[in-house]
């Protein structure tokens, strides 16, 4: 499994990936009046233990305007996202808060200090949880809606920054660019970046924790199911780039054309399920179409058969015979029948008594 607890965790514990974060990535003039050299790491965590496996937070302060600001960062792990994260990210901030009044970090005036909530997110899919609490309330009517409570975090999606806004010079920035490379060229050249920047004696403590990153995240991640040994710092991982750049190339194309067959293989599923689905959509509209013209002819057959037996009473009536016998014999209602009666037709109008031809006799 990646460890990303220990590698990201791990990184953004220095106080210069903290400020690299903040100058490149919140784009706000408030960081502008931020001073930096008053960045403190404190003690706290908020999330719970059966919640680490998929994120864990850090939190720092720094003094803007001779006063604390408290950032609050929760590194998400998962490509799973979570749709109520920022229903927990305000519960967290709640506890941070109980510390701090436990603990008397109260501002003059007996202020809580403010805190900024921001989750860092490494997944490949796109970010779509609500960036609000209040947009995950019910809306509801006129001044009720002012009580509804409202907090939001700061998203940096890491997979979502433009390619552009990764070449400036910045630590943060150069992580998410190493994510992103997609041959051992890429990130040699990437690397040999990073170490350019990474000289001062100062800066022995962070190019540790960036060994650390490469062995168990990047490298856990492109060589998976091989043996890699231990780094020790930047240099050894330059020496196994070098080493394991042929198997490394070798493998990444078997993984592309794992992935490339896995799309043809999904897209061609899809395309099956598709035209089986409008097979059956067809096939169920013939049918459809097929049992309404059978009821039709079979609605017409009927009234065809009420219509012949009705003009047959009619011509029953007509020669006298009563309607309850007729209403017997045709199987009708007798009130239909006596609705026969009163209607005009050409069937019940009285004939004329049947008159013999005289006889040649009787002429004579």
């Amino acid at each position: 499994m990646v460890d990303y607890d220990n590698g990201y965790k791990l990184l953004f514990s220095h106080a210069e990936m903290v400020e690299e974060l903040l100058r490149g990535f919140v784009r706000e003039d408030w960081v502008d009046q931020v001073d930096f050299h008053t960045l403190e790491k404190t003690n706290g965590s908020y999330v719970s233990e059966e919640l680490r496996d998929r994120h864990d937070d850090i939190v720092w302060r720094v003094k803007i305007r001779d006063r604390w600001l408290y950032v609050y960062l929760l590194i998400e792990f998962q490509s799973t996202i979570d749709p109520f994260m920022a229903v927990r990210l305000m519960a967290y901030i709640g506890l941070l808060y109980q510390d701090l009044i436990r603990g008397k970090e109260i501002q003059p005036r007996g202020l809580l200090p403010p805190v900024l909530p921001m989750v860092l997110y490494n997944g490949r899919s796109r970010w779509n949880a609500a960036q609000n609490v209040e947009d995950l309330i019910e809306p509801v009517p006129g001044q009720l809606s002012h009580w509804r409570p409202r907090l939001p975090y700061l998203l940096i999606d890491e997979w979502a920054v433009p390619e552009a806004d990764l070449t400036n010079r910045n630590l943060v920035s150069k992580l998410f660019q190493l994510e992103r490379c997609r041959t051992p060229d890429q990130v040699k050249a990437a690397l040999i970046g990073l170490t350019d920047w990474l000289q001062a004696p100062a800066q022995a403590s962070l190019r540790r924790s960036f060994t650390v990153w490469f062995h168990r995240i990047l490298f856990s991640v492109r060589l998976r199911g091989q043996e890699i040994p231990e780094l020790q710092n930047l240099q050894e991982v330059h020496i196994m780039l070098e080493e394991q750049v042929r198997e490394w190339t070798q493998q990444w194309k078997d993984e592309g054309r794992a992935e490339g067959k896995a799309a043809l293989d999904a897209a061609q599923a899809a395309a099956q399920a598709a035209a089986q689905a409008a097979a059956q959509a067809a096939q169920t509209a013939a049918q459809a179409a097929a049992q309404a013209a059978a009821q039709a002819a079979q609605a017409a057959a009927k009234e065809e058969n009420a219509q012949r037996l009705l003009a047959a009473a009619q011509r029953l009536l007509a020669k006298g015979i009563p309607a309850s016998d007729v209403a017997e014999c045709m199987g009708i209602p007798l009130p239909e029948i006596e609705a026969l009666k009163a209607r005009p037709s050409s069937v019940s109008e009285p004939v004329s008594p049947y008159a013999p031809k005289p006889s040649q006799s009787s002429e004579k």
